[in-house]
């Protein structure tokens, strides 16, 4: 186990008392300290070495913490940046984490969270033995790799990070975003520049874009990537059980409550903790969670004294949150506190060009499941005929369609007639330009037998096979309008009357009532 005098701290501040009083705890901590009072005084130090990290005030006699990160930034410095606010300014520690600050600590700082800090930043966890810095490449200065997980805990794929410039981990993480778009590159750029910090991630999206896959990128590129990552769906938690599964509970707390059980905040201490649709978390159960991300501490249910955790917070929704706030559904402070760094992941009609890449991919995870080789691929014009749909269900919805196909037709090559996607589904633009370029390659013929052309199969029975392309279209209509018939039927030109003249002929039902649901308020005669 090495000694954390191995680790090196800048520490600047303009109070003399402030600066000593930061000094003598990281000395009993057992780092080498060195400090300075000015952000010019700052710079002279980091010119003549290396160091772990940089402990900052954000006020300085000629400057601010900002100007020194800006200059740690454009000189391609690795130093862990940690400021300290004044005044519980929000405005001035949002700022200071999109500048590239690991975290920050406001004033009065208390002294055990800005050891746990510090810590973090060196990827010591609290209790846990540092990696020999001496095992690192030199021209990272020292800086340590993170600390081993704790066993049992760690999800998703390990990966030790030494520092930002080491790229293995990085492209692996990133690799699964599948496609070239600049949509989606972006997407990339974003999650590399957020991963080095604590900043909390709100990642917004329609559903089925892979919103969790962003997250999982952002907490396997940092440093955080071999600590546990937990992902929990705040929708699908009953809400009288939220506040025990966030935060655990003690023996006897309630009825059932037989043995002490740790929470998800507790689960993921010293890796990143991803909020699933967390526009669906109750008004009272928001105040709790801002508090807990404010205070860096839990209290379980039966508890009476808090936990501290080391949590990375990075959160998704579908929802528009400015909306919600506005509409007095979601917590202003709460929103705010997660929403520092918004990274948007493009719908999929917003980057058909990355379909022939995406679904190479799904296709490869398909047969690769199913135990099958080679895996199959979808015909140039079927990529063709699907960049004509509109993709609701996004990312998800096309592996459906992927699985669907490979089920039912076996084949090595999926066609058109495979895809299941009707004509009335598809929209009347011409197909994806960006599209059409990415598949202009013609198809490398198999040697082995005479390719044929693609043709369509007429079905045998008109009527029937009519009847299954409305009763599909009925059927995602409704659900995409909540099972509102007039809206569903609005929009596809059908009165009421007509819309349950064909639910009710082609058996479509929904609900327990005999016609599929209670009867719409709006009746037209």
């Amino acid at each position: 186990m090495s000694s954390p005098s191995h680790f090196s701290l800048l520490v600047i501040d303009d109070e003399p008392d402030l600066r000593t009083l930061y000094e003598l705890t990281l000395l009993r901590e057992g780092y080498d300290v060195e400090t300075a009072g000015t952000v010019e005084d700052a710079w002279l130090h980091l010119k003549d070495r290396t160091y772990s990290a940089v402990i900052t005030d954000m006020r300085l006699p000629d400057g601010t913490g900002l100007d020194l990160l800006r200059r740690l930034e454009e000189a391609g410095r690795r130093e862990k940046a940690i400021v300290i606010t004044a005044y519980g300014s929000a405005e001035n520690a949002v700022e200071a984490l999109k500048s590239g600050a690991y975290d920050y600590l406001t004033k009065p700082v208390d002294l055990k969270q800005f050891r746990a800090v510090v810590a973090s930043a060196l990827g010591r966890g609290a209790g846990s033995p540092t990696v020999n810095p001496a095992s690192l490449p030199s021209e990272h200065g020292g800086a340590p790799a993170v600390a081993a997980p704790a066993p049992g805990l760690l999800l998703g794929t390990p990966a030790v990070v030494v520092a930002p410039a080491a790229r293995g981990p990085v492209s692996l993480a990133l690799s699964r975003m599948a496609g070239q778009s600049s949509a989606i590159e972006q997407v990339r750029s974003l999650v590399e520049k957020v991963a080095r910090s604590m900043a909390p991630v709100l990642v917004n999206g329609e559903s089925g874009t892979g919103k969790e896959l962003v997250a999982r990128a952002i907490h396997e590129v940092s440093p955080r990537g071999a600590q546990p990552f937990i992902a929990v769906n705040c929708s699908a938690i009953p809400e009288h059980l939220l506040e025990a599964e966030f935060f655990g509970y003690r023996k006897g707390a309630f009825t059932g409550a037989a043995d002490d059980r740790e929470g998800f905040f507790q689960a993921a201490n010293g890796g990143t903790l991803f909020l699933d649709e967390i526009g669906e978390l109750p008004l009272a159960m928001q105040s709790k969670l801002l508090r807990s991300i404010q205070e860096r501490s839990v209290r379980p249910v039966g508890a009476v004294v808090e936990q501290p955790v080391n949590v990375r917070i990075v959160s998704a929704t579908h929802k528009d949150l400015g909306a919600e706030v506005h509409g007095g559904r979601f917590r202003q402070d709460l929103y705010y506190r997660l929403n520092v760094i918004q990274i948007r992941v493009p719908a999929l009609r917003e980057r058909l060009e990355d379909l022939p890449a995406i679904c190479e991919r799904v296709l490869e995870r398909i047969a690769r499941d199913a135990g099958v080789s080679p895996p199959p691929r979808v015909s140039r014009e079927g990529l063709l005929h699907l960049s004509r749909y509109a993709f609701p269900g996004n990312v998800r919805e096309l592996e459906n369609l992927l699985h669907r196909a490979v089920a039912l037709t076996g084949a090595e090559t999926i066609g058109v007639a495979d895809l299941g996607v009707p004509e009335l589904a598809l929209g009347q633009h011409e197909p994806d330009a960006r599209l059409q370029a990415a598949v202009a390659e013609p198809m490398r013929p198999d040697p082995l037998r005479p390719v044929a052309p693609v043709q369509v199969p007429l079905p045998t029975n008109l009527a029937a096979y009519l009847d299954e392309v409305e009763r599909d279209v009925l059927d995602r209509a409704l659900e995409r309008y909540r099972y509102n018939r007039t809206a569903a039927g609005a929009s596809l030109g059908l009165s009421l009357r007509q819309m349950r003249y064909r639910m009710a002929r082609l058996g479509v039902n929904v609900g327990g009532d005999s016609d599929g649901v209670e009867p719409d308020r709006n009746d037209e005669g």
